[in-house]
């Protein structure tokens, strides 16, 4: 079984689901999982769990994201992107100026509401299925952070910017709401995500790539290991005597926490446990997030 985090580039047409069906089949295993959905007309950055990595799900998915999306202004969608049905479409009177302003106003933190066509549960059913019954519920504003904004190029009515966010952010909303304050509508033309955490668009991998590469053996090579993915966290490796409160899943007692708030924990022989964080008032490191399994001592 594989054991990590592989860089996937999620093509258009495909939903997140789609992506964790494909590579269970490619790779012959069951347990996979993504890190935050993108939408079937999105593409770019999908880091994908396997094996013991899947307890990185939603570790994943709580990191800032990057994305780079086209904003189309004078039209108004019922989805908040090009793919929708228009409600509105206006025209089209606002300077380079005014949209460079009005997009700034956009940084840092906001309340944002999210769409109807989402994934979102109220009351045991996403908002997307009763949006296409025709069903509008109130929904309330959630908060969200946005980094950086900027602008790539503009030729009205089409903006071309890449935003770095928090989680749980709609960027088809971002140009909804930049459309609509602007006074001419918006929504989205295009969405690309480009970074995940340490994950990047340039080392992404598509699904055709990442078979090619099964088929090659060389898959290994392009996991990062769960291991990597804590690699800013020092390593502790414990006396032979605390073995067994590992394989256990215990905390083990220590003078002090000079190695770190949290770190990399491991036996004596060097087998991986997972992360350990410092307890101050028992004097001990105890697990955060165990990653080992039985068969790792056998």
């Amino acid at each position: 079984m594989k054991n990590g985090i592989i860089n996937v580039y999620k093509e258009k047409g495909y939903t997140s689901h789609d992506v964790v069906a494909k590579l269970r089949g490619i790779l012959k295993q069951k347990k996979i999982g993504h890190t935050g959905t993108l939408d079937p007309d999105a593409e770019g950055v999908l880091p994908v769990c396997l094996g013991k990595g899947t307890k990185l799900c939603s570790l994943l998915t709580d990191k800032r994201k990057t994305y780079e999306a086209v904003l189309h202004l004078g039209i108004e969608t019922d989805t908040q992107d090009i793919s929708g049905k228009v409600l509105k479409e206006c025209p089209v009177r606002v300077s380079p100026s005014e949209v460079e302003s009005c997009i700034a106003g956009f940084l840092g933190r906001q309340q944002q509401i999210p769409p109807m066509y989402s994934a979102l549960k109220v009351q045991g059913k996403k908002l997307y299925e009763l949006a296409r019954e025709g069903i509008e519920i109130e929904r309330q504003p959630r908060p969200v952070t946005f980094y950086e904004i900027k602008i790539l190029s503009m030729e009205l009515p089409f903006v071309r910017f890449s935003v770095t966010c928090s989680k749980g952010t709609y960027i088809r909303t971002l140009c909804h709401d930049i459309g609509a304050k602007l006074g001419c509508m918006g929504c989205m033309e295009s969405l690309v995500r480009t970074q995940v955490e340490r994950f990047s668009i340039t080392d992404s991998l598509k699904l055709s790539q990442i078979e090619a590469l099964v088929q090659e053996g060389k898959i290994d090579e392009k996991i990062v290991s769960v291991e990597e993915m804590f690699s800013n966290y020092p390593a502790f490796f414990a006396q032979p005597h605390f073995d067994k409160m590992l394989q256990n899943g215990n905390p083990i007692p220590y003078k002090d926490q000079s190695l770190g708030e949290r770190v990399r924990m491991y036996t004596s022989s060097g087998v991986f446990i997972g992360i350990y964080e410092w307890n101050t008032s028992r004097q001990q490191y105890k697990p955060l997030t165990i990653f080992c399994t039985p068969q790792d001592f056998q």
